[in-house]
């Protein structure tokens, strides 16, 4: 009856679930048992640290027992259920849950499990300086750990212990990383309290660990390789490779750019390794070191460290090329900053032998491919180094705004005599195709119109005078500036030229500026300021013209010109020299002013005063004269001279004619002193230091001192008669009429001569 039911029950499919529920019950008991088990052990190995090999490896095969149960159990259910899935779905599902839970235990369990071994072959290989498959260990272990951590259900209490565990051994295995990088790259440095200089680059050393192939070359020992390969394993070769990298730039790879005395001694010792140090072997008395110099220098230690440290493959990139992307920047930039930027020729004659640098350039970077420190077809240091003509023209261009400041700042005072025979050096231009197509056919048509009449070779020509030294070293500095547009780039031309106008503009704003206090203080210094100002407008006009038949466009069209400047430098030359006509003549009028008006002169003290500011007037004006001498042009200084005398008559008649009343003895000091103007104002005209010539300008005065002649006419009345004065009057058409007006000679007549009949009449017959 027994079977008979077995029979039914099977055919219908319940005993097989029955079997199955209570199967899939005793795995879950059983999985339940060994996760309990595994993470007991776990916790007791690297929570409690204690030791339990024997057990930990009789729980490893329960698990894989286990496992396999459940392997056959799944595969099981899973047929079971494709058969009757018409049939138990719900119920299925259920068991199915069940089943899915316990397989994600039983996965965590394996990943456990795989930690575990991981951890115990880290320790192995480790002790056999097996650094490499060290370091995969603990890539396992934490790959391990992070496929834990993702599960949602695995929020286990030991997960916080093995990842403390991983990061203690990674440290470990680093500091033994760190331990033999130390031996095998050994650096001496010199102290930090130890001020930087070339004495203290001579103590740096690099020592390296000797490896050689078995053809006999050098290269990386194995253990520095293993060691590299671990680091980078670990994600750490990185941060030591950047480490080292500053280490070589600060002190080695920089201070043989920058110290052209400093060199590097390689030494290869026997069995123990290679020795770089610095050295120097002479003083240099260059202050910076050709590029050939520095490319030489470098590449021998990039060579030696290639061939002893960096020729090892890390992934697919070698640590030449890691090092290379540290450093190239910073040493490209130091290459060109601290050499390159010396090394371009100050003349454009020199630009051609400028080549060998090009290609010593090109040569470096080859040889630094090859290494594979340096990727790719151009860098900064080419480009800069083929730029040379921009480079040039920039260099130049500073240069010489630099040279012009400071002539610009220099000492006035110091001057050269320029005549009217002086030129300036005008190089020798070939001449422009155009022109002398222009000469071939002038010279097939006879000219026979001429005319008799020819300009003076001074025509034109700027007047003898003093100009300051600075200011010619200026007009030369611009010339040269310029020739050296002449078979320059386009572009360079025109930053040369347009540095020429930039010259002569920061002269136009700077020498005011800079000199303004002195300018006013020192009459000599106004004078050669006028001179100087004058001198660049007279060869500005012509200067844009000699040069531009032989400059590229647009400059040839007509832009290069400095025509446009020569108004500005004419009147701030004009402007400086009025300012201290102004001073020097506010200085006579305030001497005059001491006299008190030139009244009541027959008061002795009166007298003292009123001489002593006319002789005052006389040695400020003999002062000028001699301080201008041979320094204006003849024509500006007797200008000027006689502007300022002028001053000082007009000034002495004003107050004579506002005297009411002048006594005879009043007119006879009056008379004398103005005599002794009228007999010393002219001996203040000495333009020349050869006194035999000056005789022709102080004859004439009345040309340069137009109240001359009112003056002169002025000192006859202070001693004429009445009948005198009307002779001189001569009906309005005499000399006096000329000079003053009739109410003027009518004053002079009431003030000089007592109320009498004889004043009324000659008072009429002035009209």
């Amino acid at each position: 009856m027994a079977s008979f039911v077995t029979e039914v029950l099977a055919t219908s499919g319940k005993l097989e679930k029955e079997d199955l529920s209570s199967k899939i019950s005793k795995m879950s008991r059983k999985v339940e048992d060994t996760k309990e088990e595994v993470c007991d052990m776990i916790n007791k190995r690297y929570g409690e640290f204690l030791p339990s090999l024997q057990a930990s490896e009789e729980l490893m095969i329960q698990v894989d027992k286990v496992s396999k149960e459940m392997d056959a159990l799944k595969s099981f259910i899973e047929n079971e259920v494709q058969n009757n899935v018409h049939v138990a779905v719900a119920e299925y599902a259920k068991l199915k849950q069940q089943l899915e839970k316990n397989t994600v235990i039983i996965t965590m369990l394996g990943h456990l499990k795989q930690f575990h071994n991981a951890m115990e072959e880290f320790s192995k290989v480790l002790l056999e300086k097996n650094y490499v498959d060290a370091a995969s260990q603990l890539e396992r272990a934490r790959a391990s750990v992070e496929s834990l951590k993702g599960w949602k259900t695995s929020h286990l209490p030991l997960l916080s212990a093995l990842s403390s565990e991983l990061t203690v051994q990674r440290e470990n295995l680093i500091y033994h990383l760190g331990e033999e990088w130390k031996c095998l790259v050994i650096w001496r440095l010199p102290s930090s309290k130890e001020p930087a200089g070339l004495n203290s680059f001579l103590k740096v050393e690099l020592k390296l660990s000797q490896g050689f192939s078995k053809d006999g070359e050098a290269k990386p020992p194995a253990l520095l390789c293993c060691v590299l390969q671990a680091l980078a394993i670990q994600g750490d070769l990185q941060r030591k490779i950047k480490l080292f990298s500053q280490v070589l730039l600060k002190n080695m790879l920089k201070p043989l750019v920058i110290y052209p005395s400093l060199s590097v001694r390689v030494v290869e010792q026997q069995g123990e390794g290679t020795v770089l140090a610095l050295q120097c072997l002479e003083e240099s008395r260059e202050e910076r070191s050709t590029p050939s110099q520095v490319y030489t220098k470098l590449l021998l230690v990039l060579k030696t460290l290639h061939s002893h440290l960096l020729d090892v493959s890390i992934g697919d990139k070698k640590l030449s090329s890691v090092l290379g992307e540290l450093i190239w920047e910073e040493i490209s930039q130091c290459i060109i900053h601290e050499c390159l930027l010396y090394s371009i020729p100050t003349n454009s004659s020199q630009l051609e032998k400028y080549n060998t640098v090009i290609k010593e350039t090109e040569e470096f970077e080859k040889s630094l491919k090859e290494m594979q420190f340096l990727q790719g077809d151009s860098t900064d240091l080419l480009k800069y180094a083929r730029d040379v003509n921009c480079h040039f023209a920039s260099k130049k261009c500073k240069d010489v705004i630099v040279a012009a400041r400071k002539l610009m700042t220099s000492k006035m005072h110091n001057t050269v005599k320029i005549t009217p025979d002086s030129k300036l050096c005008l190089p020798k231009l070939p001449t422009p195709k155009s022109e002398v197509k222009v000469r071939q056919d002038k010279t097939n048509k006879e000219m026979t119109m001429e005319n008799t009449k020819q300009l003076s070779a001074w025509s034109l020509s700027l007047p003898a005078c003093c100009i300051s030294e600075s200011v010619q070293q200026l007009m030369e500095l611009a010339l040269n500036t310029l020739c050296e547009t002449i078979g320059s780039s386009t572009q360079s031309a025109l930053q040369l030229f347009f540095t020429v106008r930039n010259i002569f503009q920061l002269f136009h704003d700077v020498v005011p500026t800079y000199h303004k206090e002195n300018l006013l203080k020192f009459p000599h210094l106004a004078a050669i300021q006028h001179n100087n100002c004058m001198y660049l407008a007279h060869h500005l006009l012509t200067l844009g013209h000699h040069f531009r038949a032989h400059l590229p466009q647009p400059l040839s069209e007509g832009v290069a010109t400095f025509v446009d400047m020569v108004p500005g430098f004419r009147k701030l030359g004009t402007q400086c020299f009025l300012a201290q006509l102004n001073v020097q003549r506010a200085e006579l009028l305030e001497r005059l002013s001491t006299a008190h008006n030139f009244c009541n002169l027959d008061d002795e003290d009166n007298y003292i005063a009123a001489s002593k500011a006319v002789r005052q007037v006389i040695h400020q004006l003999k002062q000028l004269g001699t301080v201008w001498q041979d320094v204006l042009p003849v024509s500006i200084y007797c200008k000027a001279m006689g502007n300022l005398l002028n001053t000082a008559i007009t000034e002495i008649i004003a107050k004579i004619k506002m005297l009411e009343d002048i006594s005879s003895e009043d007119g006879e000091h009056l008379h004398t002193l103005c005599q002794t103007i009228i007999e010393e104002g002219p001996l203040v005209f000495i333009p020349l230091s050869e006194e035999s010539k000056n005789k022709k300008y102080q004859e004439e005065v009345p040309v340069y001192v137009r109240k001359w002649s009112t003056f002169k006419e002025l000192v006859i009345v202070l001693r004429a008669n009445l009948q005198e004065i009307v002779d001189r009057w001569a009906d309005g058409k005499g000399p006096l009429a000329l000079e003053f007006s009739s109410s003027e000679v009518k004053n002079l007549i009431r003030a000089l001569f007592q109320n009498t009949e004889r004043r009324a009449v000659a008072l009429t017959k002035i009209k």
